[in-house]
């Protein structure tokens, strides 16, 4: 194609589907299968890189489901209990509760498909601690979980009769007149050759935005485009200033900063020091975490007075209070030497279990930074690694607010509130991709007829593509995306306060001016600097939204630490962040009044443990006499 704009579009080629899924990873994979196992159904799959090249690999920990394998108390009240107060209460009530419920029978779905889990003594599947989580929970394959998981789903999808188009980039979607979905417009990375998916019902399961930020663990894939192409679609964005960042990336070379240690480590033992060898933690435990965590209040007492044989390890607190801890230590002048803290499994566990239970660990920091954890302690530091705010969905059909469009995974917003608890996100890939993927198939079916594409949304969707490619100067996108990512890093990082915010905000201002004049040379094929400056507008929206949604929301909590406002105020419980497009083409970012809970939920989230342990025990024995 060269660098011609192609204003003829009778060429380009067009394919139809019932249900089209943009994105591979774990949430993308489990709507295309569940959405293909519909007879008569013709089903789509596009992913920007190659089929199993996602994010969800990253997930090594495990997933989340309250099975019950390893501590026979665990029960979804529980889980759904823990998800509640991990969100700090803000999480959507009705998501939760259906992410609770259902993740155990996906978890035994994808046994059945293949995947190869750790066992128990009697061939259960093995479950393990993570932070936040009241009873061992987290199904694991060692900490490759996620790669299990991709590989379990790809390798039962490609049987599934679905139609996958690789390295394909979507650049926007098209509506018909009705403002439904009718399509979407897409480009081959490799030849730059457009293509056209008309549909009845699209699924984003695109991931986030962490390459918004200079330290992500995230891979290139990342850059919001769910979220960008939603939101220039007229679809609502939630809660997106809440931004998990990981507690332990890797600090130490500067070539692989960033890269995630998983919280298995923690999990298996590990505990972390600062400079001076002290054991941290048991300094930043939160005396209410502590006092509603503990058994007794006898425990909770030793906890608080840092007895390092109390029950629970203080490092398997939530991710939010891991990462401001590691932050405070390291600027209060007790970081590590590359500015981080230390995190030790060596003293913790013989060299036969390292290997055993961590063996990606293991070979990460052996081949990236020539150092054995068996033998010596990692450098970690906190890393941007989640959202937990996205594309505004309906609980119990996934669907946006534009007709005919769903989001699943890290694309949607509301199931995690405040704070991810680690082991959540693959429960809830497989969760709500299922409940995505069927709840299209019904959508699509109860449509008559496809809803028809106005060619001229795809000319211009082209001809702003290509525009890029044929101005004869313009400025630099890598340019552009590395002042983007230290702006983020700098003015909308961990910590935040209303100037920083309010620079960033200016910042991205100046940045989507030059965005307008943005060139990238040579032709249409594989052309890096092509791709990286379409990414660049959904990259700039989702940095918006974070930041303007940051600086309304004048409150601490969970991931969102504001140092002007420390403190979590109870008149923000009532409130999600809302972005939108608004009329004038700017972004709009209101308060919107949440719906209240059904009662039965909140009362579960708000029990003490000794009374759902309880309760679960009367379910469990009146389900034993019944059988």
């Amino acid at each position: 194609m060269g660098n011609i704009i192609m204003l003829d579009i009778s060429d380009i080629r067009r394919l139809k589907f019932d249900v089209l899924v943009i994105g591979a990873g774990g949430a993308g994979l489990s709507a295309a299968i569940a959405a293909s196992q519909e007879k008569g159904i013709k089903v789509g799959l596009v992913c920007k890189s190659l089929l199993g090249k996602a994010h969800t690999v990253m997930a090594e920990g495990g997933m989340a489901a309250a099975l019950g394998n390893v501590d026979d108390r665990d029960d979804w009240k529980i889980h759904f209990r823990d998800t509640m107060r991990g969100g700090k209460m803000l999480n959507n009530w009705k998501m939760a509760e259906i992410h609770a419920k259902d993740a155990p029978a996906r978890v035994r779905e994808l046994e059945h498909w293949g995947a190869v889990f750790d066992r128990t003594k009697n061939g259960l599947i093995n479950q393990r601690n993570f932070g936040g989580h009241r009873y061992p929970r987290l199904a694991h394959v060692g900490d490759r979980t996620g790669l299990e998981m991709i590989r379990t789903l790809q390798d039962h999808g490609i049987h599934q009769g679905i139609d996958i188009h690789m390295e394909c980039t979507a650049l926007d979607i098209t509506k018909d007149k009705s403002d439904r979905v009718s399509g979407i417009v897409c480009m081959y990375r490799e030849t730059g050759e457009f293509i056209i998916f008309e549909t009845k019902s699209l699924i984003f399961a695109t991931g986030g935005a962490g390459k918004s930020w200079e330290v992500t663990s995230n891979s290139w894939e990342y850059t919001g485009d769910g979220y960008g192409m939603a939101y220039e679609a007229g679809a609502e964005l939630i809660d997106m200033e809440f931004n998990q960042f990981h507690p332990t990336g890797m600090v130490w070379p500067p070539s692989v900063k960033g890269i995630l240690v998983t919280e298995g480590v923690r999990g298996e033992g590990g505990i972390m020091k600062n400079s001076e060898g002290k054991r941290f933690m048991f300094d930043y435990i939160p005396e209410k975490f502590a006092n509603e965590t503990a058994d007794t209040e006898e425990e909770a007492a030793r906890w608080l007075k840092g007895d390092k044989d109390a029950r629970r390890p203080p490092e398997l607190l939530t991710r939010d209070v891991v990462a401001r801890a590691i932050n405070t230590e390291v600027k209060a002048g007790r970081g590590s030497e590359h500015g981080g803290a230390y995190l030790d499994i060596a003293t913790q566990r013989n060299s036969e279990d390292i290997k055993k239970k961590l063996p990606s660990m293991y070979h990460q920091f052996k081949v990236l930074a020539e150092l054995d954890i068996t033998k010596q302690a990692m450098e970690v530091g906190p890393t941007c690694h989640y959202f937990m705010g996205g594309i505004k969905v309906d609980a119990e059909t996934s669907m946006t607010t534009v007709e005919g469009l769903f989001a699943c995974g890290e694309a949607a917003g509301g199931m995690h509130g405040a704070n991810r608890l680690g082991g959540n996100s693959l429960s809830d890939l497989l969760v709500f991709g299922n409940l995505s993927g069927k709840k299209a198939v019904e959508y699509s079916k109860g449509l008559k007829s496809y809803p028809k594409i106005n060619d001229e949304d795809i000319k211009h969707i082209i001809k702003k593509a290509t525009s890029i490619l044929n101005r004869e100067k313009g400025n630099n996108p890598y340019i552009i995306h590395e002042d983007l990512q230290k702006n983020m890093q700098y003015n909308v990082g961990i910590i935040r306060t209303k100037k920083e915010i309010t620079d960033g905000i200016n910042t991205i201002d100046d940045l989507k001016s030059q965005f307008e004049n943005v060139k990238a040379p040579g032709s249409s094929q594989f052309n890096p600097g092509w791709h990286e400056a379409l990414a660049l507008r959904n990259l700039l929206i989702s940095s918006e939204a974070v930041s303007k949604s940051a600086l309304l929301r004048e409150e601490s909590r969970g991931a969102h630490t504001r140092e002007d406002f420390p403190d979590e105020r109870k008149e923000w419980l009532k409130y999600n962040i809302i972005n939108k497009k608004g009329k004038n083409g700017k972004m709009e970012t209101i308060k919107q009044n949440r719906n209240e809970p059904d009662p039965e939920l909140k009362r579960i989230a708000n029990s003490a443990i000794e009374e759902l342990d309880n309760e679960v025990k009367k379910d469990h024995n009146k389900l034993t006499s019944e059988v």
